[in-house]
Parts: structure tokens; sequence; C-alpha cells
């Protein structure tokens, strides 16, 4: 209830705003008529750099704490990580203590550099290089903001201000170099809101931080250009990259970095263009985690690489249990359709999908190409610790070429196509009244119900046979709806003597169409599988199968099988 001399609280506006461009305007393009970067191609991978201990614990609800911290920490090494973002040591104790225990135990092996960020403050400054005392190799990353609306909005300050914030930064770390003596440092500068910035004033602050900090082509320092937030298509921020590095002076004394995030939902296409665009660095965190939509996934842009036969210089063979560390440490989960990590992302549910991917499987495995070029799957799954089992699942959308798959790939269970024909359906009714995927176990079941266990109305109590001068006789003990029928027929082998024996016993006349057989066990007691097509007089064919360790009488189950399915 309000009371009466309270104002009713705003009424919000419900709709889109039409037309938009009466609210929202087009950013505006780079001047580059002769850009380059759409006829490169990339050809090796980038220095990466894991911001997932700064900017992704940033965006966490609950913030990681230092024993999370550490396991995260140990992952991204052990995947390869040379650059680590570890924190910001000034913002609170926890990123503080973070720093001081990796450095004070050891924990940073000799070939990997800690990066700090900092903002262009001398109190924050200092409190940064204070915890960087006794590291083996730095990187001190300060940045300031640059855009149009933040220079308005936020600082209220003209461009030559902004610039002194940045040089008066980049002069106070410089004077506190000398009180890490020992110590391999590299510094980094963003003109943070980059994407958002005028690229001739992003190239007039840059410049002036490297008339402070003076790099060499020797001793360069990072040159970080953030696509801080998505503000136009990745061609746009390509456009940026490119025009920085023809235009800013003394490239070759610069590392051009990148730093995307996924607010259009394309950081992976914006650092990919970014990278044909010149730079040479790509910041960005594990299955893009971070505020908004997130940063660049670095693990996608990597095996992106890795798809076209580059060496991206991170490993992720063992990917499940990255995102078992990952999920522990953040609280977050991997979408099951995030690429190359997800859980559906090797699946396909589409007949036609399952039929191609399990013939390019089957393509790869016999050794009858030199490179991988299965339809449907951009990489090998085992190269990242997956199984050809979770490739293929069955639902009511499936089709022959699925059902076929789990039940050879799991179970060896071969069926001849012309049964994947006809089974196929009869799976898909089962699944479609179930309304769920099932699995492979379950399929089996159906495939032995409809089968295997197949006793009506023909059962087989006994069979033998005898063979001479090329005839083989047969005598077999039926039953037929639970009264006996004894059966006895000769042919050229036990099978043609079956059926000869029908025909004299006044049972159904058929002939047999297909027939195939294989183990489906090793071992003294293997079991062996036959599958046996029989067409009627009248023209109908039925599929049957039978198992037994004796393959005489599983094919006369089979047999059986067939006419118990008329």
């Amino acid at each position: 209830m309000f009371c009466q001399t309270e104002a009713p609280p705003p009424q919000l506006k419900n709709n889109m705003h039409k037309p938009p461009s009466k609210k929202y305007r087009p950013f505006p393009p780079v001047r580059l008529p002769d850009r380059q970067w759409p006829n490169r191609v990339l050809q090796r991978a980038p220095i990466w750099c894991s911001v997932d201990l700064r900017d992704g614990n940033q965006a966490l609800a609950v913030p990681m704490n230092v024993g999370q911290k550490l396991e995260l920490f140990q992952t991204l090494v052990k995947i390869g990580f040379k650059e680590i973002e570890v924190g910001f040591p000034s913002a609170s104790n926890t990123e503080f203590t973070f720093n001081r225990r990796l450095i004070e135990e050891n924990r940073v092996p000799d070939d990997v550099r800690l990066q700090v960020l900092v903002q262009a403050r001398e109190d924050l400054i200092e409190r940064t290089v204070e915890s960087l005392v006794g590291a083996k190799k730095v990187i001190i990353h300060l940045y300031n903001s640059t855009s149009p609306a933040q220079r308005r909005v936020v600082f209220g300050m003209s461009k030559p201000e902004i610039v002194q914030v940045a040089v008066r930064g980049a002069t106070w770390i410089k004077e506190r170099l000398p009180r890490l003596k020992g110590t391999e440092v590299m510094l980094q500068y963003s003109p943070e809101s980059f994407s958002a910035t005028e690229v001739e004033f992003a190239k007039e602050i840059s410049e002036a931080v490297m008339d402070v900090w003076q790099p060499t082509p020797k001793r360069k320092m990072i040159l970080n250009l953030p696509d801080t937030v998505e503000v136009a298509s990745p061609n746009v921020y390509a456009d940026q990259i490119e025009w920085m590095c023809r235009n800013i002076k003394n490239r070759d004394a610069l590392i051009v970095s990148l730093h995307t995030h996924n607010d259009r939902n394309t950081g992976v296409a914006a650092t990919e263009l970014g990278l044909l665009a010149g730079a040479d660095r790509v910041e960005g965190t594990l299955f893009g985690n971070g505020e908004r939509t997130g940063n660049l996934d670095i693990v996608t842009v990597a095996l992106n690489l890795y798809q076209h036969g580059i060496d991206p210089k991170l490993d992720f063979k063992d990917l499940n249990s990255i995102i078992e560390v990952y999920e522990r440490c953040t609280g977050m989960t991997v979408p099951p359709r995030q690429p190359y990590a997800g859980e559906l992302v090797f699946t396909a549910f589409s007949g036609s999908h399952q039929d191609a991917i399990r013939k390019g499987l089957n393509e790869w495995k016999s050794n009858r190409r030199e490179y991988w070029d299965v339809p449907y799957l951009t990489i090998d799954p085992q190269d990242i610790g997956r199984e050809y089992r979770e490739v293929i699942r069955v639902n009511s959308q499936s089709g022959k070429g699925g059902v076929a798959y789990l039940l050879d790939s799991q179970f060896g269970i071969e069926l001849p196509k012309d049964m994947q024909r006809e089974f196929g359906p009869i799976a898909n009714d089962e699944v479609d009244k179930l309304g769920r995927e099932v699995t492979a176990a379950e399929l089996k079941a159906m495939f032995w119900r409809e089968y295997i266990e197949r006793d009506h109305p023909w059962q087989l109590k006994r069979f033998e046979t005898e063979s001479k001068n090329g005839v083989v006789k047969c005598r077999a003990q039926l039953r037929r709806s639970g009264k006996p029928v004894d059966v006895a027929g000769e042919g050229n082998g036990p099978l043609a003597a079956l059926v000869h024996g029908f025909g004299k016993a006044g049972g159904p006349r058929f002939e047999i169409m297909n027939y195939s057989e294989h183990a489906l066990s090793s071992g003294e007691e293997a079991a062996a599988i036959a599958y046996i097509q029989i067409r009627l007089a009248d023209g109908r064919t039925r599929w049957g199968a039978g198992v037994d360790t004796n393959i005489e009488l599983a094919s006369v189950r089979a047999v059986l099988s067939a006419l118990n399915r008329l």
C-alpha cells in the first residue's frame, strides 16, 4: 500500500522503440579502403593470456576464494598458458594475498608470467608493485578508459586530460620499477573501451604512454586494444586493429593484444579477424566466462586453429577434467551447446547426420583417408578426451543409421543394411512412444524383444544334421503354438534342408534371401549371431535373428525368428 503522499512508481515501457533509428545510431566505420586483413590466412597461434582469475573472477556472483583460485591457476598452467592475469591486487586483501602466496610459495613455473591489472592511480600502483616483489616474471597492466561516453559521463574530462591520466599512471609505474630488482617486468597499456574510441585518439594516448615507457624491438611493451563492449560487427573491430597496426609509431616495439567481449555474440569472430588484422596476442577466459555476455572463449579460438592444422600451443586433450575444475571453482556451468566443450556438441540426433557420421568414422578407422574429413565432426572427439559413443545418440528424430551405429559400437551387433531399414522404424516407433532419448542398452533390449526373444508360434526343441556325399539331412523337433511338429528335410546345407523340411511338413513355404553371421564375443563360450531374411510365396519378406554358441543353431533360430514375425 502507498501512502497518499507517496508518488506511484514509474510505469516501465514494455515495447521496443519504433523506429529504432530515432533512439539508436549505427557505429561509424573506420576509413580503411585498402584494408589487408580479408586476404590473409591465420598460420600460427597467438600469444595467449588467461584472464580467468581476474576478469572472469570479477564477473562471478560469488568470487573465488584463494583455494579455488590456486586450483584454477594450476589448471591454467597445466593447459599451457605462459601469461596469466592473476588479479587486481590493489582491489582487496584476498587478491593481494593470492599474489603473495603464488610468489612466496614458489607456485609459478619459471616460464610463466604473472599479469596484474591496475588503474592509473598512484595509491593503487603502489600496492600493486608491492604485491609483485620477489616474482620472477610479471606483466604490469595499466589502463584508463578513453571512449567519448566514458570521457563525458564518467570522468567529465577532455581528451588532453584523459591523456594526462594515462601518462601519470605510466610514470608512476616506471618510477617504481627499481623496487622489482631481479624481476623480469613487461609493461602493458590498455586504452579501455578502445572499441568505442576514435582510432585517432586511441593512437594519440597509446603513443603518449609509449613516450614514457620507451619500448624497443628488444624490450617490447604490450598494447592491448580491447573490444570492451561490442558496439559494431567484427569486421569493424578488425579495421580498427589494422588501422592501429599500420598507423601507430614504432610498431616493431609493440606486442598488439586483443581482449574481446561478447555483447553481440561475435567475440570469437572479432578475435579471429583481429588476428588477421595484425594482432599478436589474445586475452580471454575458459569457456568465455566474463561480465554481461562474457569474454572471449579461448578454448573455441584455440581449437578452431587446431581444426585447421595449426598447433594452438594449448593442451585440451582432457577437456572433461578442465570443465570439472572450471565448474567447481567458478560455480558456472558449461552450456550443452558450447563449442567443443558442451555435452551435446558431438551428438547427432538427425538420422541422416548419424548415417553420415557413422560412414565417415568407418572410413577414418580403416585408414582410407590421410586427413580428418568426417561429416558434421570438425575435429576428432578423441583428440580432446571424448569417446565415439558420445557422438551418436537416439531419440524419435533419429534414423536407422544412428540405431545401427549404437548397436554396433556398444554391443558388436552389425545389422545388415536391409535389416537396418526394417528395424530402424520399429525402434523409432518405440522411442517416439517414450518421448525421450534412449540409451544403447535400451536399443539392444528393443532388438532382443523384436527378434531374439520371439518364440511364438514356432519354438526349437532339437536340431540335428548329417552330411553324406554333399547332401545334408536335417531332423528338427519343433513346437507350433505348443504342439509338437517334427521336420525332416535335405539340401546342400543345413538351412536348405530346413526349408525343404518345412515344405514337406505342411509348414509355410519360403526361401532364404539374405544371410550373415558374426561372433558377438570372444572366448571358448563365444556366442554367434545370425541374421536371415526370408521371402514367402506371396512375396512378403521378414528378417529374423538368432543367437547361440553354435552358429548352426543360431541360424536355425534366426529362421524361426523370421517366421514368428509374420
